[in-house]
């Protein structure tokens, strides 16, 4: 045993947290993880939590514990230690004085980072405790995401061209993709946003900053960046662009493209779309996981009867099953879930898609190409000739498309698609708005399912609360006195909420709505005839999943309309 390890042990015996057998089983795992540090494996294999493992640990070597959450750093003490230097070692400076700099480490046997940084601060480096969490977090928000290699970019002096297009051009097509510090800051920014569980990232240059915003959970959240991003834009948008494959040269007009890249083993597959603006390209970037494991029907959140209703639709031998809502209400999830569902080695199943957004095994997925002619109506016709069992189209968007789609569900096939408008009901009305027979639809459709996506309240962190009435300016009383509000903790990034749970209304196309629609009766009249058959609204839906503590009743009233 070396001087060293002697040392630790005994360190750790003196914080009074471990007993002789654990502090073996923490130097045996240790040595079978090379790489992992001491103070690492004392958390992972010691059997306490960190926050003890730092307070007993700190005691006994005389170090401070600091509270990152409610103390911020010094500005002086930030500016005396570079990013690069930072991410390094993985620790945050918090405050200096005429001979000292004090920095906020996770790991207190790491005397490397102190004999490092003494170097390059020219100061003596004294340590305090924090966890490893909210010392990483901390980093990125007051250094912002990618600190270190924009730092990088900027003492390579090449990229910082102010508005110069010219020259970032020049600089873009003859080393842009192979510059390490540049690519690295890009993968950063991506693997965050993955990090997080975000499903777009927005790049937006605006006149004094380069704007990154994420979106989770359906919401936007702006992202700590070095203030300095904004003289390296037109570097960061051109290498995005020459993921793509797109035109780095052609700044006029929009453009679409795709990036393919692995993070942490999972494939993942991003959209680009760029949009000329004011202050340079505007880029949306929109994270697809190429594979994995598909919501089951029985866990996307339906009530009984709608389950019930559903599960008999999508089992039948034919028919056409239309799935409703806007942009980013979980329509795409829910018809994955659902050939799923009807996925077997007796059933061929082909799609229509624009884009393909997730592989599934044993389906023929096709997908569209407007600039050569493959559009739905085409991939419909032909799919016809391909004797399938169950077609999905992507979107019915015009009248060609939806006589396709019906008129195969007349000949013998099941048809999932989805179609965008407010409600279930409001489908009729629209497919008889793109031209399309009304006797045709009351045939051929057999039930219509109208989607919104709420937030999740986070399940560590909720508090039960009285229903009060007047603050939420309701005037009807729904069937329950206590509901659930966010309240915000680190699982959940203080947001109250963590994760998204769908609101369903599930219309059944039965006699009497089949005479309605070919009397081309109106989406109210549609609707209450469901309603007085057991149909319960997005807004009844959302009321439930309120009063059973999976949403609040401010995210019901943010996505639902009273009907």
């Amino acid at each position: 045993m070396t001087e060293s390890q002697s040392l630790a042990k005994t360190i750790l015996k003196s914080s009074g947290i471990y007993s002789d057998e654990a502090i073996d089983r923490i130097f045996t795992q240790r040595a079978a993880n090379p790489g992992m540090g001491l103070a690492e494996a004392a958390v992972k294999f010691g059997g306490a939590r960190e926050a003890e493992f730092l307070s007993a640990v700190g005691k006994v070597l005389g170090l401070e514990t600091v509270d990152l959450e409610t103390q911020n750093p010094s500005p002086d003490a930030l500016q005396k230690l570079p990013a690069s230097a930072v991410y390094q070692y993985n620790v945050l400076p918090f405050r200096v004085d005429e001979s000292s700099i004090t920095i906020v480490s996770h790991d207190p046997f790491d005397t490397a980072a102190a004999d490092g940084l003494r170097l390059v601060a020219n100061l003596l480096v004294k340590t305090a405790l924090a966890p490893k969490e909210f010392v990483e977090k901390s980093i990125k928000k007051f250094y912002g995401v990618g600190a270190a290699a924009i730092e990088q970019m900027l003492e390579d002096g090449r990229y910082d061209v102010g508005d110069d297009i010219g020259a970032m051009t020049k600089i873009d097509v003859n080393e842009m993709g192979e510059e390490a510090s540049i690519v690295r800051f890009v993968n950063q920014i991506i693997a965050e946003a993955d990090r997080q569980g975000a499903t777009d990232i927005h790049i937006e240059p605006q006149e004094s900053e380069l704007r990154i915003r994420y979106r989770i959970d359906g919401m936007l959240h702006k992202v700590d960046v070095p203030p300095q991003l904004n003289r390296l834009k037109n570097a960061i948008i051109s290498r995005i662009k020459v993921m793509a494959n797109l035109d780095i040269a052609e700044k006029r007009l929009p453009m679409d493209g795709r990036i393919g890249i692995r993070i942490q083993g999972q494939d993942i597959d991003i959209r680009v779309s760029t949009m000329p603006a004011a202050y340079g390209e505007s880029i949306s970037l929109r994270l697809l996981a190429k594979s994995g494991s598909f919501v089951k029907m029985v866990d996307l959140g339906f009530n009984e009867r709608d389950y019930a209703v559903v599960n008999k639709i999508i089992h039948r031998p034919n028919g056409i099953f239309l799935v409703t809502g806007p942009t980013g209400s979980g329509k795409s999830t829910s018809l994955y879930s659902f050939l799923s569902e009807v996925n077997k080695i007796d059933v061929r199943i082909m799609t229509a898609e624009d884009p393909i957004e997730y592989h599934m095994a044993g389906i023929n997925q096709v997908q569209m190409q407007s600039e050569i002619g493959m559009t739905f109506a085409r991939a419909l016709r032909a799919f016809l000739r391909q004797d399938p069992d169950i077609i999905m189209v992507g979107e019915i968007r015009d009248r060609e498309t939806a006589e396709i789609a019906i008129n195969a569900s007349l000949t013998g096939h099941m048809v999932f698609s989805t179609l965008h408008t407010n409600d279930a009901a409001g489908a009729f009305p629209r497919l008889i708005d793109m031209g399309v027979e009304p006797f045709l639809i009351a045939s051929a459709v057999a039930g219509v399912m109208g989607q919104r996506l709420c937030r999740r309240l986070c399940q560590s962190c909720m508090k039960e609360v009285p229903l009060d009435m007047k603050y939420y300016n309701l005037d009807y009383p729904p069937a329950g006195k206590t509901v659930f509000e966010p309240n915000g903790c680190d699982k959940c990034s203080k947001t109250g909420y963590k994760g998204r749970r769908a609101l369903f209304e599930v219309l059944e196309v039965d006699e009497d709505i089949e005479g309605a629609i070919v009397r081309r009766e109106n989406a109210t009249q549609i609707r209450n005839i469901s309603l007085s058959k057991g149909m319960k609204t997005l807004r009844e839906d959302g009321w439930a999943k309120v009063f059973a503590g999976v949403t609040s009743v401010k995210e019901i009233l943010r996505v639902t309309e009273e009907q």
